[in-house]
């Protein structure tokens, strides 16, 4: 058990300890029904948020809450695997910090894709077994099924999950067309519908916002035009 203690307070693995801990009282809170499983979904993915984030490196349609959970037990199992293998039996001394903190990029780096990956596979599990998570679909590929009517609504369905439609609210200028694929991008709960946007114009407001946050990374100027097109 001293072991164990040891390596559950070592440094990087001390990080998931705590992470992971937070992570399963979520769960027990969610499990009582006292916390949402969208507990970090917005109604759209403008503006930087967590779920707009975790959309962006590849985590669409599942809760923002269980792609986290997922991100962090496979860093956890990676950095514990370190821990285990080489950390421990180094006498790093003071370079333990700046080793464990490459440790701790390289467990994220390594375990982003996969996670992306699993929750990829199991969004599908959602779609039948939690439909009433409709926020989580953002960001998710849609082919319109009919032509909008003269109101603006249309029909869609996911492009990895045919059998799962959504009802498009388009707005004029904006309409979807039989045939076109779109990125849901705003949950409307008034009208249970989404908006959306062609999958090149999404695929463009992305990189011009990678591109904003870069110029503000290095100092340049461009924070308003990035509130703007946000």
């Amino acid at each position: 058990m001293e072991t164990v203690r040891q390596i559950a307070l070592s440094f990087p693995v001390v990080v998931f300890s705590v992470l992971l801990a937070l992570v399963a009282l979520y769960w027990l809170l969610v499990a009582l029904r006292l916390a949402p499983v969208e507990c970090f979904e917005h109604d759209s993915l403008k503006g930087d948020h967590l779920a707009s984030t975790l959309v962006a490196l590849g985590f669409a349609g599942v809760p923002a809450s269980f792609a986290l959970t997922v991100l962090l037990v496979l860093a956890g199992a990676i950095t514990l695997g370190v821990e285990l293998a080489v950390l421990r039996w180094l006498p790093l001394g003071l370079f333990r910090i700046p080793v464990g903190v490459a440790v701790l990029w390289g467990a994220f780096a390594l375990a982003s894709p996969l996670a992306g990956g699993l929750c990829h596979a199991l969004h599908r599990w959602f779609h039948r077994h939690a439909p009433q998570q409709r926020r989580c679909l953002l960001g998710e590929k849609v082919e319109v099924k009919a032509e909008a009517d003269a109101d603006g609504w249309a029909t869609a369905a996911l492009v990895d999950d045919p059998e799962w439609q959504v009802r498009l609210h388009g707005k004029p200028g904006n309409l979807p067309h039989l045939g076109e694929r779109r990125v849901l991008v705003k949950y409307v709960a008034g009208e249970d519908a989404y908006r959306s946007v062609p999958v090149a114009e999404y695929r463009e407001a992305r990189a011009h916002l990678s591109r904003l946050r870069l110029r503000q990374g290095r100092g340049g100027q461009g924070g308003s035009g990035a509130a703007a097109s946000s």
